[in-house]
């Protein structure tokens, strides 16, 4: 019972710019800010600010959420300036950029990465009359 295991102080870590994944669906719009290797540094939701039922999808939710979020990276990590993917057809998609930027947060690029079906596997022959 002697012996004490040396623990680690844990730093405060420092990060200058990150990437910000937005997923919008139709029933909510989930923010994750990550650092430049994708760890994930905070992540928000509508729920978590308070929206709950149909309210989470609206574009005012989504808002809330992005900027709440960057408000505790910019705090926590000292996040400046962000790189911004937009993934999914959910109405908080442009909402939750505009909360980034009300945020504070400098949004360096802006990229669109829905992903689109190209017409997939040819359909099974259809049945004889």
């Amino acid at each position: 019972m002697g012996k004490k295991e040396a623990s680690k102080k844990k730093t405060k870590r420092n990060v200058v710019s990150g990437v910000v994944k937005i997923t919008a669906s139709f029933n909510n719009t989930i923010i994750t800010i990550t650092d430049g290797e994708g760890n994930a540094l905070v992540q928000g939701t509508p729920a978590a600010v308070g929206f709950k039922g149909s309210k989470k999808s609206t574009a005012y939710a989504a808002t809330k959420a992005a900027k709440d979020a960057a408000e505790r990276a910019m705090k926590k990590y000292g996040l400046s300036e962000v790189k911004v993917f937009i993934n999914g057809p959910g109405n908080g998609r442009i909402a939750a950029v505009k909360g980034l930027d009300s945020a504070g947060l400098q949004i360096t690029q802006l990229v669109e990465a829905t992903g689109y079906a190209h017409n997939g596997c040819r359909p099974r022959k259809a049945p004889r009359k």
